[in-house]
């Protein structure tokens, strides 16, 4: 029998596990403040707004890669994109973000991306939607894709 690999998982805050909510974190910690050694707000509240929903790739209850969709009115946006480093250079944030497009791209989509990822998102259509600005210390630019 052949593994079938990570499996996707999408859930709003309210219908995620204790352990679940750890995971995600756990994540989002090792690659923002562990790895980038930045201050990043982790629990901003967005997380748990009833609209937001969170996107996952796991592997026997690991997270490998994770993205969040807030709602932002006449707009969603994609956010606390991350990437485990053992699951890197598998395509999976790239699936996430394909994902999301399938469920959210008929309307207008935004992000703010680190800036030396500009042109991975150029990708699946985003476009710099203004001037340049610094988060935590990391350079970043607003982005948007209109619908189709």
């Amino acid at each position: 029998m052949t593994d079938p690999g990570p499996k996707l998982r999408r859930a709003a805050f309210a219908d995620l596990t204790p352990f679940e909510v750890y995971r995600l974190c756990r994540l989002r910690v090792d690659v923002f403040v562990v790895e980038q050694e930045c201050a990043y707000p982790e629990l901003d509240g967005r997380d748990v707004e009833p609209a937001t929903e969170h996107l996952w790739f796991e592997d026997d209850a690991e997270v490998l890669a994770t993205i969040r969709v807030l709602d932002d009115g006449s707009t969603r946006a994609i956010g606390r994109v991350a990437t485990a480093a053992t699951a890197r250079g598998r395509g999976l944030a790239a699936r996430l973000i394909e994902t999301a497009l399938e469920s959210y791209g008929g309307g207008t989509l935004t992000l703010g991306a680190q800036a030396h990822l500009e042109g991975w998102y150029e990708r699946f259509g985003f476009r710099r939607s203004g001037p340049g600005y610094d988060e935590d210390g990391i350079p970043h630019v607003p982005m948007r894709r209109e619908p189709a």
